[in-house]
């Protein structure tokens, strides 16, 4: 019997000090063979990231524990290698795709400095060469306008656009085995089918193994031969891919099957008063050429959009990353310059200056696609969740920290980890951590920006059902930016459908997924069906 190209046994990993060490997986057995891909799922919390960072020693050195267990790639036992012998085996033999590009992604340096860096160090190409590989792989990932993103920086880059970069960062040495950690977590369907097929496509070319990691079920369904269930921290099941969809054993596996978005948006009182107007937005940033820095261009992130969003109704906004979703977003919190119109109950937000929109920040809240980067690493859970009542109220700091747990519980997180930090906590727990301190002030207007797409489908139905719990109750009114067109079905009263920065399609969620009239809005709604 051929030897697997991945073999882990009996694999316990523990945090903490020696003397009082926390375990967070318990005797993890799997494999993976050359040209296999093994799908690992599970809740957010439940190993899944621990694992695959463990066969790449990536975990805090002074804080990890290896309990027991060998992880074994190509017949070499990688716990007991060398740091100098593991660098050769990182990015070269095995390639890793992060589930968070924000903090993967060195801010300080241009995304093809970075892609050419890593193609220097391992394959040792000139720069010349190195650039022009690096462009072949920005474009296979479908990036736009590579020639113009190649020397753009991370921040500069929407969030899908930062997933692709990293999906290119771990393929363009051409690895024996990727490790995909949520790789399509920040894409619309459209890309993300790109992207699954690129990785299929890859795979047969170059006889790659894949240990893909994700909450996704339908992307299992698609990719996977075999597939591991996880539970905190511990393999329930194993099974060929059509067996656990046809015949699942374990019922935590069934639940994850039958966790898929459903139901409909919340019944809203006729006839509702119009909360935000956004009329001919516009949003163009420059691009400065020349000794002297004149603007020569604009990118157009936003042009010429016109909603009206009633009280406490949500409105979708869909399209592939780049298409301006989550700008219209921050335009319309006055997070970042606009031109237009933008009226919040009644009031003119555009001529307004900083100080005059600080009485409306309260009222008005966002959460943000990458938790992590969004939350300050140096502030416990409780500062980071209480921050926004401290500064807008005059409550003691008890009943800030009675509503730190409250709101904490409605999230469904422990109020006793408060006072924990972010790094602590799984991708899904930092998303409840930031809904959680855009909750508290009880606001009546949300901007939540992917706020699902980092969660499992089991957490996602509870996220879902609190929004819309939340929304029933105080009459909350959301601009609900997702790609995931599913998850939109189920929570948005109308949807608005956005492409290079215009709006192509707008109208009753319903009518909109029944009969699209827009080409591209037929194929997002096709491939969301699959």
């Amino acid at each position: 019997m051929t030897q697997p190209l991945l073999n882990i046994q009996q694999l316990s990993v523990a945090f903490g000090k020696k003397n009082a060490p926390r375990t967070v997986t318990y005797n993890v057995s799997l494999s993976v063979s050359k040209g296999e891909t093994l799908a690992l799922v599970g809740e957010s919390g439940s190993g899944k990231s621990v694992t695959a960072n463990a066969i790449l020693r990536l975990l805090p050195k002074h804080s990890t524990l290896y309990q027991s267990g060998t992880i074994h790639f190509d017949g070499e036992e990688l716990l007991s290698l060398s740091e100098r012998r593991m660098r050769g085996v990182r990015g070269a033999r095995i390639g890793m795709i992060f589930q968070e590009p924000m903090i993967s992604l060195n801010p300080l340096h241009k995304v093809g400095r970075q892609l050419v860096e890593t193609v220097e160090i391992h394959r040792g190409l000139r720069t010349k060469q190195a650039k022009s590989l690096a462009l072949t792989w920005l474009n296979k990932v479908g990036i736009r306008h590579p020639e113009q993103k190649i020397n753009a920086y991370p921040h500069q880059l929407s969030g899908g656009e930062r997933q692709r970069v990293m999906i290119a960062l771990a393929l363009i040495n051409e690895p024996e085995l990727l490790i995909a950690d949520e790789p399509t977590t920040a894409l619309d369907v459209s890309v993300q089918a790109q992207i699954l097929d690129l990785l299929k496509q890859l795979q047969q070319e170059l006889g790659m193994a894949m240990l893909f990691i994700t909450h996704d079920l339908s992307i299992v369904k698609r990719i996977a031969t075999r597939v591991c269930v996880m539970k905190e921290g511990r393999l329930v099941e194993t099974a060929d891919c059509q067996t656990l969809f046809t015949a699942p054993q374990h019922p935590y596996s069934k639940m994850l099957i039958e966790a898929d978005p459903s139901g409909e948006p919340v019944s809203v009182p006729s006839p509702p008063s119009s909360l935000v107007v956004a009329k001919d937005l516009k949003v163009w940033f420059p691009i400065t050429g020349g000794i002297f820095k004149r603007v020569v261009d604009h990118t157009k992130a936003v042009t010429g959009v016109n909603f009206t969003l009633k009280k406490g109704h949500t409105l979708g906004l869909v399209g592939e990353s780049g298409s301006g979703k989550s700008t219209t977003g921050m335009a319309i919190l006055r997070l970042i310059d606009s031109e237009g119109g933008i009226v919040f109950d009644e009031q003119e937000l555009s001529a307004l200056n900083r100080k005059q929109m600080l009485p409306l920040r309260r009222r008005m809240q966002v959460v943000f696609q990458d938790p992590f980067s969004a939350l300050n690493p140096r502030m416990s859970v409780a500062q980071i969740i209480g921050e926004g009542l401290r500064v807008h109220s005059q409550l003691s700091e008890q009943h800030i920290d009675d509503d730190i747990c409250r709101v904490m519980q409605e999230v469904g997180l422990d109020p006793d980890t408060r006072y924990r930090y972010p790094n602590e906590f799984s991708g899904g727990q930092r998303q409840r951590i930031a809904i959680a301190r855009a909750l508290i002030l009880k606001p009546e207007f949300m901007v939540l920006d992917e706020p699902t797409s980092s969660l499992d489908r089991t957490v996602q139905a509870q996220v879902l059902q609190l929004l819309k719990d939340l929304q029933l109750k105080y009459n909350l009114t959301y601009l609900f930016i997702s790609h995931d067109l599913n998850v939109v079905r189920a929570l948005c009263h109308d949807t608005m459908v956005l492409k290079g920065g215009e709006v192509i399609e707008y109208g009753q969620t319903k009518q909109l997924f029944n009969s699209p009239q827009h080409p591209y809005t037929q194929q997002l709604v096709t491939l969301s069906r699959t």
